[in-house]
């Protein structure tokens, strides 16, 4: 992964977005030990092949070795998805017999 993935903790600055004033305590560098109480927290990960919208007589017709048709193409990329939010895209791998997904480019969200 590219140097924009390996993510630095940075000084934080106070709520209006500016330096502390001289006669504030200067905020101490944030460190990976501040992580440690989010760690444990489970998330669910998703990786979305495709969609499809069908009507529920179709889906009932379905059966044993019916093909659903979805939206991609071969190749296209996989969104991945944490709790719910697009995190990511990815190609679906093998990894011994189980299948996986390498991320290739990651979401920035905008933060309103």
């Amino acid at each position: 992964m590219g140097d924009e993935d390996n993510l630095e903790l940075t000084e934080f600055q106070s709520a209006e977005g500016q330096p502390p004033d001289a006669g504030q305590e200067a905020p101490r560098p944030g460190t990976a030990k501040d992580l440690d109480a989010v760690y444990d927290i489970p998330v669910q990960v998703s990786a979305v092949l495709g969609r499809t919208s069908m009507q529920v007589s179709q889906l009932l017709k379905l059966g044993r070795g019916a093909v659903v048709e979805l939206d991609r193409k071969v190749g296209e990329a996989v969104d991945i998805y944490v709790n719910n939010r697009l995190v990511a895209r990815g190609e679906v791998v093998v990894v011994e017999d189980r299948l996986g997904v390498t991320m290739t480019e990651i979401i920035k969200a905008d933060r309103a």
